[in-house]
């Protein structure tokens, strides 16, 4: 039988025609996706594009003294592939699963082959890419102009988008990776939120506790491209 569009849960999907849906459906793999499991690796073409039903992918580039870094995430909203989409094969990034979920997977040359077929398809991609590009300049901004606090205020924030509920697993080291600062700041920062009531924080855990405490700490660098995939693709990034 099938699938049934409003049976997904990932929003690129369900937003886009049904018409359109029905060129992936028939291809659309149901996956568990581990964490740090690789979606993409850097300099390597795609062999598969991934819609994420839950869960969180980060989209990772390496600073020259080879720390990594994180320029962009995708969870239920989007999908992998910008690359492919665009008409190229591959990223100079890596795309990895920063917190387990399940999803699905099409291969490239399917996508593809769907994209060339419809331009509405093509059209309804392309505004995600735009989205994701408004994303990843509010990150190079807010990388740039904000401190440490506000910065994981958004970050936090933004994984409370993709998320189940107000709790985050993450461990102190690889929030250190994400946000690219050493793992001490991570620590300091996350007691000053804790301090200001607005999380807890545990080993390998963070829970949000007051989301309007949080958006007020980000100062602004929170908000635009949220605003973006509302004003693109009708998505509302809260669950």
């Amino acid at each position: 039988m099938p699938a049934q569009q409003s049976a997904f849960e990932n929003k690129l999907l369900r937003h886009m025609r049904a018409d359109d849906f029905a060129l992936l459906a028939p291809y659309l793999e149901p996956l568990q996706l581990p964490l740090r499991q690789v979606l993409e690796k850097a300099h390597t073409p795609a062999t598969d594009v991934f819609f994420l039903e839950t869960g969180l992918a980060s989209i990772v580039a390496k600073i020259p003294d080879g720390r990594d870094i994180e320029v962009g995430i995708c969870g239920n909203e989007g999908a992998t592939g910008i690359a492919v989409i665009l008409g190229a094969s591959q990223s100079p990034h890596d795309v990895y699963v920063q917190m387990a979920g399940y999803g699905h997977s099409i291969s490239a040359d399917r996508f593809r082959e769907a994209i060339k077929a419809s331009t509405s398809l093509r059209d309804h991609l392309l505004l995600f890419v735009q989205a994701m590009i408004v994303q990843t300049a509010s990150t190079a901004l807010a990388n740039g102009q904000a401190d440490v606090s506000s910065r994981m205020a958004r970050w936090l924030l933004m994984v409370h988008d993709r998320a189940h509920g107000p709790d985050i697993v993450l461990t102190h080291e690889f929030l250190s990776i994400m946000l690219g600062v050493r793992r001490p700041w991570v620590t300091e920062t996350l007691h000053v939120l804790e301090d200001k009531r607005l999380i807890r924080s545990k080993r390998g855990l963070i829970t949000i506790i007051d989301r309007p405490g949080l958006i007020a700490e980000a100062n602004g660098f929170y908000g635009v491209a949220e605003a973006e995939f509302k004003r693109l693709l009708g998505i509302n990034l809260r669950r």
